[in-house]
């Protein structure tokens, strides 16, 4: 299966704030960003991950780990942690 190159931003994730009063979700769902951290933090791999969230594709949740790796490997990361925590 061939996954779709560059998923934008909002086809990975909504923050909307009438849903889950704004926690951000995966795009089209209601399933909190969070979530895939905290499985994966707990061991559960992503395949298990996304058989407990079938609302959530693989090419979301891959595009979201390859954001936060772009994000954390970042040479900016220092800025990127100020603007984040303010």
């Amino acid at each position: 299966m061939e996954r779709k190159k560059n998923m934008g931003i909002n086809e990975i994730v909504t923050i909307d704030p009438e849903i889950l009063s704004g926690q951000p979700v995966f795009s089209g769902t209601r399933v909190p960003i969070d979530s895939l951290f905290d499985h994966l933090e707990a061991g559960v791999s992503l395949d298990d991950f996304l058989d407990d969230f079938p609302s959530v594709t693989r090419d979301q949740a891959v595009a979201l780990l390859e954001a936060a790796n772009k994000l954390l490997s970042s040479k900016h990361i220092e800025q990127l942690y100020e603007a984040v925590t303010g």
